[in-house]
């Protein structure tokens, strides 16, 4: 399984800015769109809305304006694990946490060149992992479920930029929750922008 995109440890330490609550009570249901950035990199876009059209037409812009455009229901899809993610801080135990991990019931331990560590779990399985994790002793920074890319697209240039400025584009409407690509864009690129 690849590395969480460089475009997802780069929303961890955000947040989620709108609250995904009671939305069927208020009209507002879930939909998720897919599509494609500059460079032919995978985009998921999971909303919540009151008009799906609406949203659509919104979506399309952002993609087209940005260089991308939208695609059809699982035309990206297939290329994300839904997937229980926690990370520990460089300077972690890395051994005894791999250990604990596996004897808990992750399934995947991941060393990043940061130094800092990764823990997948199956979603079922994540809460459970997570509280065993926690009880020896390895709280998690961050603990999420989330979409995590099986492959990666890299990118660099001027379509890293126009990607950059595409996710951008797509976190800052009103109905997006969350957006996840499998987009790999430098650190040094990143920098620039």
């Amino acid at each position: 399984m690849a590395s969480h995109t460089k475009w997802a440890n780069i929303q961890l330490g955000r947040g989620v800015r709108r609250a995904n609550g009671t939305a069927h009570a208020n009209g507002l249901a879930p939909i998720r769109f897919e599509g494609y950035g500059p460079g032919g990199a995978a985009v998921l876009v999971e909303c919540v809305t009151d008009d799906r059209n609406r949203t659509r037409a919104d979506l399309r812009q952002a993609f087209s304006d940005h260089g991308g455009h939208l695609g059809a229901e699982g035309s990206v899809s297939y290329l994300f694990n839904h997937v229980g993610l926690m990370t520990y801080p460089a300077g972690t135990e890395e051994e005894r946490l791999i250990h604990a991990a596996l004897e808990a019931g992750a399934e995947d331990v991941i060393a990043n060149s940061d130094r800092s560590i990764e823990v997948l779990a199956d979603p079922m399985e994540f809460e459970t992992v997570r509280a065993i994790l926690t009880d020896r002793g390895f709280v998690p920074a961050a603990a999420q479920l989330t979409e995590r890319a099986s492959l990666t697209t890299p990118l660099s240039g001027e379509p890293a930029q126009r990607m950059v400025h595409l996710l951008e584009s797509l976190e800052e409407r009103d109905d997006v929750r969350n957006v996840y690509s499998n987009v790999e864009i430098s650190d040094e690129v990143l920098a620039r922008i």
